[in-house]
């Protein structure tokens, strides 16, 4: 998508924003170096190290409680459902 963006307006866009609860996969994503613990990762799944270390991606770490998005894929609690509802700004 970014791709034919890119080339139908011929602009530089900016990273695009996916926030992260994980912070272990954020400082996988940033270190370039393989490890003990990543060695069972197969190569073809690490586009998205690619990606952060084009500056095509940011993953800033966002709290679980402040995912908005677990409203969305998540059971949640009354109170937690009301909160995240009205952060999505939904009716």
């Amino acid at each position: 998508m970014r791709n034919l963006l890119v080339g139908l307006f011929r602009e530089r866009m900016e990273p695009t924003v996916i926030g992260y609860d994980n912070q272990s996969c954020i400082k996988l994503s940033k270190n370039p170096m393989f490890h003990d613990h990543s060695k069972h990762i197969k190569i073809r799944y690490h586009h998205l190290r690619d990606y952060v270390q084009k500056g095509i991606v940011k993953l800033p770490y966002i709290p679980t409680d402040e995912q908005t998005t677990d409203n969305l894929t998540k059971a949640l609690a009354r109170s937690s459902f009301v909160h995240f509802k009205d952060k999505l700004g939904a009716i």
